[in-house]
């Protein structure tokens, strides 16, 4: 919401009176007209945040009607843009909720209920919830709960037994949920390969054309998807959620989306938007219940269980690993898949190399400036290091593909700068090379990742990798660089789980 970290602009708000109290999540589009509006009226505000603002509508809206559910819902109505609002009335031993392009679940217990923006952090307490579709609100006592929609109509709804335990939802002993997750990849992986993909075979098997829309970490596991249809001469667009308006969809068009926690806002709109012009949907998410599996025409689960640390670490190899398992399916070679068995195995012996990896991180630490790089295939994967990079330990990182150097970004090439070639021995291998003795001639620092002896010895530093088959060097490539990101977040002394401004599930846009 709006306004600048203090306490001052910290929820819950309240009104004037001190009866309404309330908790929000999402942006008020039309704050600055219902911020005069309310000025005009003598309204009193304290704070520079946009949420303050529903607590004093709901106010005046209270003054008309001796209804609190009445006001709730006119004070609603006059909100534009998204929210997930969570509001207690004094005197009343009842929570009242309404979500519209946010996430809201209804935790049911054992004579208690709960309201959370997603399941984890009620884990402790219930393994049951409803999930809150889109423009409606509930209500919660001790004993149930009620949803209706923004209108004021009943909806009936059961709740969802869910298999995520709280104990999937604890460190066991790790210092942090991100390392612990990077170490339940082999697992992860596992309950990957296992997904249902059968309805999400049928719509692409039938498709006209095949559009992917995602954000952030799980765009880069499109761009693999992407590529791994190319190599089999099959076309297909990968595009940022938010600028999905640039994409033509059609009848007879498959867009598959791809969001983790199956809330992120602007995958969610344009999925909408390809809906409306004919496009079938597949969902690829974590979550059961969520907004993406709820508004897809087929849906795979990823398995990879609560992701707790806001940066991705098993999530994206777990996406990955269902979008080999399409593309595959799509392709004729299903066989292939059989593969990805030995995947749990290799990784294993990534991590079971992860003291080279803090002995790697101690040397770069003193770094402020990293370029990615990779070819083809291993172009994601790059991206997506520096992503990760960048997002926990505050350090400035790019990625580019690795031809595109000489097209720009040598120039800032130079002593004290690190670049991170991630370099199989794939048919890459060999232009590869002379981008890597390129940036040498630069004075940058090189760091490789790779299985070929004569790549690492040219670079000054690197983590040899164990053999790996080209195809699925992706998955096995971004585990080192997992840890990379890990073990410099420790070495600078921040905290890898909550990087500062981001958030675990983006639902605003």
């Amino acid at each position: 919401t709006h306004g600048s970290v203090n306490s001052m602009n910290a929820h819950p708000h309240t009104d004037e009176s001190g009866q309404i109290c309330l908790v929000h999540n999402g942006i008020i589009e039309n704050f600055q007209q219902l911020r005069k509006d309310l000025i005009a009226k003598g309204c009193k505000l304290s704070s520079q945040t946009d949420t303050e603002l529903m607590a004093h509508l709901l106010s005046l809206e209270l003054k008309k009607t001796k209804s609190f559910r009445q006001a709730f819902l006119a004070a609603l109505g006059k909100i534009q843009g998204s929210f997930s609002f969570v509001v207690m009335h004094k005197g009343e031993e009842r929570l009242y909720a309404a979500r519209r392009s946010s996430p809201l679940v209804i935790g049911v217990g054992k004579n208690e209920m709960f309201f959370a923006s997603d399941m984890p952090a009620v884990l402790s307490h219930t393994r049951d919830f409803v999930f809150l579709g889109e423009n409606e609100a509930a209500e919660i006592t001790k004993g149930g709960y009620e949803i209706y929609s923004l209108e004021g109509k009943k909806i009936s709804r059961a709740p969802t037994h869910v298999e995520w335990t709280a104990q999937m939802a604890q460190k066991e002993g790790y210092a942090h949920f991100m390392i612990k997750e990077i170490h339940e990849q082999q697992t992860s992986l596992r309950n990957s390969l296992a997904a249902d993909i059968s309805g999400a075979k049928k719509l692409l098997l039938g498709a006209k054309s095949i559009s992917l829309i995602a954000c952030g970490t799980s765009f880069h596991a499109a761009l693999v998807f992407k590529q791994l249809l190319a190599r089999e001469g099959k076309k297909s667009e990968a595009t940022i959620g938010s600028e999905y308006a640039s994409t033509v969809f059609g009848k007879g068009d498959v867009a598959i989306a791809i969001s983790q926690s199956g809330e992120t806002a602007d995958t969610l709109l344009a999925v909408r938007s390809a809906k409306e012009k004919g496009a079938k949907i597949i969902g690829i998410t974590n979550v059961v219940g969520s907004s993406l599996s709820r508004e897809a025409d087929a849906c795979v689960y990823i398995g990879a269980g609560p992701e707790i640390s806001v940066v991705a670490t098993k999530s994206f190899t777990s996406q990955l690993a269902v979008l080999y398992r399409l593309a595959f399916a799509l392709c004729g070679q299903e066989k292939q898949a059989e593969k990805m068995r030995n995947l749990s195995s290799l990784i294993e012996a990534v991590l079971s190399k992860e003291s080279e990896i803090k002995r790697l991180a101690a040397a770069l630490c003193g770094k402020k400036d990293f370029f990615f790089i990779g070819r083809g295939i291993s172009f994601p994967i790059a991206a997506e290091g520096a992503l990760k990079l960048k997002e926990i330990t505050y350090l400035h990182a790019e990625s580019y593909p690795a031809g595109e150097l000489k097209h720009g970004p040598l120039s800032l090439l130079e002593n004290g700068v690190c670049v991170v070639a991630i370099a199989p021995s794939d048919e890459t291998a060999s232009k590869m090379l002379s981008n890597i003795k390129e940036c040498k001639a630069r004075d940058a620092t090189l760091v490789c990742i790779s299985d070929s002896q004569s790549m690492l010895a040219e670079c000054d530093l690197h983590f040899k990798m164990p053999p790996c088959e080209p195809l699925f060097a992706p998955i096995a490539y971004t585990v080192p660089l997992q840890l990379l990101a890990y073990h410099m977040t420790i070495l600078l002394g921040r905290d890898p789980d909550k990087p500062r401004n981001l958030a675990k599930s983006v639902t605003v846009e």
